[in-house]
């Protein structure tokens, strides 16, 4: 069997200080017989120095495009739109099988190169569940935000934190009423406590509750978080008319999810995300709604959530290419290279 290389690459997105792997797991790797190179990372909430401690190589940010092409390249968030070509492997977020914008082209990198992608979100058990997600701290800082916001306390630009000092900013009374859709989700169980720390007893609606809508009860609520990711056609929760709708108390929505430009998409009543220099974007001025729809929430937790990730990700990792869960990860996006060459007939991959 050829020995793993694992290469941990550079966040080309400014925003993201989260990492897949934490330290302490890379050493784990090692004595476990990995290799493990890590890229040279400003961003980054842990220094390469802690890597370097743990038994890891050090290389250049971007130095994994020339890296040898057995290597797998593990990463979080969308790559440079440079090569072209992918000849690697690569274990990361590519929200490419639901036909997001970018998809295809993203598709075709993989193809012209004879890489692959082996997509965290397509991770999954027998039972379809997750092994390794960010999905807790997404909520909690989902809800975390939409309180501040809805609270006139939400500054801008954001900034990264630690647990402890964003619940001393969220804790208060039960000044209005909140939802949350997807509760029993790990999004959704966030959103929860987010909304407890801060003395607000959500109202928690999930696959039960959903089935025939009661918009009427969705829009006499003051906050909402959505985090719901639906795989199949469902209905809308909010639509355009809602907006408009005189008697809507609902002033303040999170969408966790983010899933614009798919057609799945449960909130289609916006088109673009927010940022961290904006993260509050403004709907509809009568009745009064603002957005937040920032896609990576819990980098503002960023040691907190890539503890969490790391550790679950850590087994996966060490039986890389092995086992159910990566045969069904390559399996499926297989499914999603082979549809855009159906649809497209630009290639095929022997």
């Amino acid at each position: 069997m050829t020995e793993l290389h694992l290469w941990l690459r550079h966040e080309v997105r400014t925003t993201e200080r989260r990492t897949p792997v934490v330290p302490a797991d890379a050493r784990r790797l090692v004595e476990s017989g990995v290799t493990m190179t890590v890229e040279e990372s400003p961003q980054r909430i842990f220094p390469v120095e802690e890597y370097e401690k743990a038994g890891c190589r050090v290389a250049k940010a971007g130095s994994w495009v020339s890296a040898p092409g057995a290597v797998v390249v593990v990463g979080l968030k969308e790559l440079p739109d440079e090569p072209a070509e992918l000849r690697h492997r690569h274990v990361f977020f590519g929200h490419a099988y639901k036909g997001q914008p970018g998809a295809g082209a993203l598709l075709r990198r993989f193809a012209a190169g004879g890489g692959a992608l082996y997509d965290v979100e397509y991770l999954v058990d027998e039972d379809g569940r997750r092994l390794a997600a960010f999905g807790f701290w997404a909520g909690y800082l989902g809800a975390a935000l939409a309180v501040l916001q809805h609270r006139g306390r939400l500054d801008a630009p954001l900034v990264p934190t630690v647990k402890e000092e964003l619940d001393a900013l969220l804790r208060g009374d039960g000044d209005f009423t909140a939802l949350v859709i997807g509760a029993l989700g790990r999004s959704g169980r966030g959103a929860c406590e987010a909304f407890r720390v801060a003395g607000v007893e959500p109202t928690r609606w999930d696959l039960a509750e959903t089935r025939e809508l009661d918009r009427p009860a969705l829009l006499a609520h003051d906050v909402m978080v959505n985090a719901v990711l639906a795989t199949t056609p469902i209905p809308p929760f909010l639509r355009d008319e809602d907006l408009d709708n005189p008697d809507r108390k609902l002033r303040t929505l999170c969408d966790v999810t983010c899933d614009v430009g798919s057609p799945l998409n449960v909130l289609p009543i916006y088109d673009r995300t927010t940022d961290w220099t904006d993260p509050a974007r403004r709907l509809s001025e009568q009745p009064p709604l603002d957005l937040i729809a920032i896609d990576n929430l819990p980098s503002l937790l960023p040691r907190e959530s890539s503890t969490d990730f790391s550790a679950a990700l850590l087994p996966q990792l060490l039986g890389f290419g092995s086992g159910g869960a990566w045969t069904r990860c390559l399996a499926r996006f297989e499914q999603a290279r082979a549809e855009v060459g159906i649809e497209e007939g630009e290639f095929r991959r022997d």
